[in-house]
């Protein structure tokens, strides 16, 4: 099962971007690390599909991901709270989500690596709130990129883990 050490991030998705960047750092004092984003090809329960996808994480911890909401995906913002997933580490993507799955979890995205394994996974479960698995390999560039001060929201995201 998942380890809380292993629990990196809490994901909100934001329907103003840019305003809640605002209001978090002015009322709690987060900084920015630079944007990721791009098209991002995912496999949803109704098939393959490319998002736009935008994001940022703070360069502290706890460390918080804002997302740039997604319409028309499951990336809306959550009714009634601003949490949209906590995400995890992950040694095998694949075996937690059936582990996730075998529990009443419901995947809703996967992204695939070069070698075709899962490189994350977006699991919702039965109290609402959903778990985003990451391999554990993209935690280098992830690390890099927190290091990095705010750019404007034109950064690009690690689609691999050979990036």
């Amino acid at each position: 099962m998942l380890r809380p050490e292993d629990q990196f991030h809490v994901g909100i998705v934001a329907e103003d971007f840019e305003a809640t960047l605002r209001q978090v750092s002015s009322l709690f004092g987060f900084e920015w690390s630079e944007a990721m984003g791009g098209s991002v090809e995912v496999e949803l329960p109704t098939g393959a599909t490319v998002i736009d996808f935008s994001c940022v994480y703070s360069k502290s911890s706890p460390r918080l991901e804002i997302v740039r909401r997604v319409p028309g995906t499951f990336w809306e913002p959550t009714p009634g709270s601003g949490i949209h997933h906590f995400g995890y580490w992950s040694d095998d993507v694949a075996a937690d989500t059936a582990e996730l799955e075998s529990h009443g979890y419901v995947i809703e995205a996967i992204r695939k690596g070069p070698d075709g394994t899962p490189f994350f996974a977006f699991l919702r479960g039965t109290t609402g709130f959903r778990v985003e698995l990451v391999t554990r390999s993209a935690q280098p560039s992830l690390e890099r990129g927190w290091a990095h001060q705010a750019a404007p929201a034109t950064g690009h995201m690690p689609v691999s883990s050979e990036e």
